[in-house]
């Protein structure tokens, strides 16, 4: 099922996804894509993460491409190498005049730097949208200060700015409604300090039914999990969310 969402996404021709490791940039990424596609949007995604070799949204390539979502990533014997490829069809997504490009761009500093080799190519201000992803349960962004200073690096790798934030903090199965309000409000403070607008709040599907959607002051992505690690399969995960729902129901 595709994610829904409580308000309309925040939108621009060209998406980038930044944040540091395990901020589930990725994850939101292809969900983001995933809704888009189901709202009927033209679009693309091309996967940057040139550092983590587990968690990059080619691994979810045919799920996208049976949306109807261009995936531009490695083919053949270099779709899994961890190599510091920056695709020519990449630069081609940013100067497409039609359809919405999204990238997924690898964790921390380092990942970022992929994106100064495109940073005189991106399109006027106003025409792209560079989001950080934040998730408060992860180190170096569980403070405000550490958010800011993540923001910093990223945009100085990048030699590019950061136009807003995302709230995703999460635990993934433990993710409870509270793990998620108390993210929102520490995001909110980010938001403040950074004189950022906070642009989209990430919700677990399997919690959603729990929460007011509209309660948030910004739009709400409810995502799946469609990023797993090669040692969990389908069935696991599927798992994973019924004993979330049997706890939800003993809690009840």
């Amino acid at each position: 099922m595709a994610p829904q969402v409580s308000a309309p996404l925040p939108l621009a021709r060209l998406m980038a996804f930044v944040g540091n490791y395990g901020s589930g940039k990725t994850e939101v990424a292809v969900n983001f894509a995933l809704q888009m596609a189901a709202q009927g949007h033209s679009l693309a995604i091309a996967d940057l993460d040139i550092v983590n070799p587990y968690f990059r949204c080619r691994e979810a390539t045919e799920e996208m491409e049976e949306r109807g979502i261009r995936v531009v990533v490695p083919r053949g014997a270099n779709r899994h190498a961890d190599l510091p490829i920056v695709l020519p069809a990449v630069k081609g997504l940013l100067s497409q005049e039609e359809g919405v490009a999204i990238l997924d761009v690898g964790g921390d500093d380092v990942g970022a730097k992929a994106l100064s080799h495109l940073a005189n190519d991106f399109p006027p201000p106003g025409d792209y949208k560079m989001l950080q992803v934040i998730n408060r349960s992860r180190p170096f962004t569980d403070t405000v200060d550490g958010c800011l200073r993540m923001r910093e690096q990223i945009e100085t790798s990048s030699r590019l700015f950061v136009t807003g934030l995302v709230s995703n903090t999460h635990l993934i199965m433990e993710t409870t409604p509270d793990t998620v309000l108390e993210g929102y409000q520490f995001a909110l403070e980010v938001a403040e300090r950074a004189g950022l607008p906070l642009e989209m709040v990430v919700v677990p599907a399997w919690i959603a039914d729990e929460m007011d959607l509209t309660a948030f002051d910004a739009p709400v992505l409810v995502i799946n999990r469609e990023m797993l690690p090669p040692w969990v399969d389908d069935s696991q995960s599927l798992g994973w969310a019924g004993e979330r729902e049997r706890q939800r129901l003993m809690r009840g």
